[in-house]
C-alpha cells in the first residue's frame, strides 16, 4: 500500500496578516461578499477562452508557455521569475487557470487518488500565500512530479502556480468573501486586473471539496458534519460550483473543527461545527475508512493527531499570524 506524508517544513519567516476575531469572521465575508456583487455588475465577467486574445509583448523578458502545454522547464522558469520578485504575463494566468477549469470540471466533488504499492504522496495543509516557505517545502521534499505528487489541502492562496502540477482542494479561503477580506482580491485586481479576480472566483468553483486515497483516507480542509449519516456518495454528489453557503455540507467540509469533547457543539467560527471523537468514529466505520487528515488550524508543531489516531491536522504556513511553527518530523 502507498504512503502518505504530511507536509509542514517552515522557515523562520514573520508573516503580517489581518488577524479578526472568531465570531466577527461570518459577518465580514458576508460584508464582503455583497461588496464583490455590487462591483461585478460593473465589470464584465471573463471567459476561459480570453488569453487566447492577449498578445505578449516582444517586450516580456519572462517564461512563455509554447502551445497549450505546461511544461516542467516552465514551472522551474516560473519560480525563478517569482523568487526575482517578476511576474510571469498576464496571458499565461489566464491560460494555466483556463486549463486547470477544464481538467477539475470532470472532477467529483471527492475526488478519489489511487496510490500503487510503495507509492506515496505528500499532504501539506494551509500555505495562504507564503511563496517561499512553499518552495522550501519543494527544496526538501523534492519538486511535484508523477513520482512525487502533492495534495494542498486548501487555503493556499497562491494559486497559478500549484495549478501546474497538483491535486488541490478547496478551502474556506477560497471564496469570495474572504478573497476581498484576506487581500487576495485586491492584490490579484491591483496586479494583473479585475477580470483576473473574476476568473479566479470561477476557478475556484472548480475544486473538489474532498479527497479519498485508496479508499481509506479522507482528506479535507475543514471537517466533519453537524449531522450523522453522510456518506461518500453524498460527498461526490454536492453541487460545488457556486459560492460557499453558510450552512450545509460544503460548509461543514470547509469549516468545521474537532474538539476534545464527544458530540457536537457550535463552531465559534460562525460556520460549520465542533465534532469529538465519537463523530469522527461512527463516520470512519459507517464508510469505512481508516483516517482522517485536515487542515484549517494553527497548530504550534505543525500537525496535531487527535481522537486515538483517527484524526490528524496538518499545518503548513509557518508563523502564520506571527506564530511561530515546528517542522513535523518526516
Amino acid at each position: 500500500m502507498g504512503q502518505i506524508e504530511l507536509q509542514d517544513h517552515h522557515l523562520e519567516e514573520d508573516n503580517i496578516v489581518t488577524i479578526i476575531g472568531r465570531n466577527q469572521e461570518a459577518v465580514r465575508q458576508t460584508l464582503s461578499t455583497l461588496l464583490l456583487r455590487w462591483r461585478r455588475r460593473i465589470f464584465k465577467k471573463p471567459t476561459i477562452e480570453d488569453f487566447q486574445t492577449i498578445e505578449v509583448e516582444d517586450s516580456y523578458l519572462g517564461p512563455r508557455i509554447d502551445g497549450d502545454i505546461v511544461t516542467s522547464d516552465f514551472v522551474m522558469e516560473m519560480v525563478q521569475h517569482f523568487k526575482n520578485q517578476r511576474m510571469i504575463h498576464k496571458r499565461y494566468i489566464y491560460q494555466i487557470v483556463a486549463k486547470a477549469m477544464k481538467i477539475f470540471q470532470p472532477v467529483t466533488s471527492l475526488a478519489s487518488i489511487s496510490l500503487v504499492d510503495d507509492a506515496h504522496i505528500t499532504v501539506c495543509g494551509d500555505i495562504h500565500g507564503q511563496f517561499y516557505d512553499l518552495i522550501h517545502i519543494f527544496e526538501l521534499n523534492g519538486f511535484p512530479s508523477k513520482e512525487n505528487p502533492y495534495l494542498f489541502n486548501g487555503d493556499f492562496v497562491f494559486v497559478f502556480f500549484l495549478f501546474a502540477a497538483i491535486y488541490l482542494a478547496r478551502g474556506n479561503h477560497e471564496s469570495d468573501g474572504l478573497n476581498e477580506s484576506f487581500g487576495f482580491h485586491r492584490e490579484v485586481s491591483y496586479k494583473v486586473g479585475e477580470q483576473c479576480v473574476e476568473l479566479f472566483s470561477q476557478a475556484f468553483c472548480f475544486l473538489p471539496l474532498a479527497h479519498l486515497i485508496n479508499d481509506q483516507f479522507f482528506v479535507v480542509h475543514g471537517g466533519l458534519f453537524t449531522h450523522d449519516g453522510v456518506n461518500l456518495s453524498k460527498i461526490r454528489d454536492i453541487n460545488r460550483f457556486c459560492q460557499p453557503p453558510d450552512e450545509g455540507l460544503m460548509s461543514d467540509l470547509l469549516w468545521s473543527d474537532p474538539q476534545t469533547s464527544l458530540g457536537r457543539a457550535p463552531s465559534k467560527r460562525g460556520c460549520g461545527v465542533m465534532f469529538g471523537e465519537d463523530v469522527t468514529t461512527k463516520f470512519l466505520t459507517d464508510n469505512n475508512l481508516k483516517l482522517i487528515i485536515r487542515s484549517h488550524e494553527v497548530k504550534d508543531d505543525g500537525f496535531e493527531v487527535m481522537h486515538h489516531g483517527q484524526l490528524i491536522t496538518v499545518f503548513s504556513a509557518p508563523n502564520y499570524c506571527d506564530r511561530e511553527i515546528l517542522s513535523c518530523p518526516k
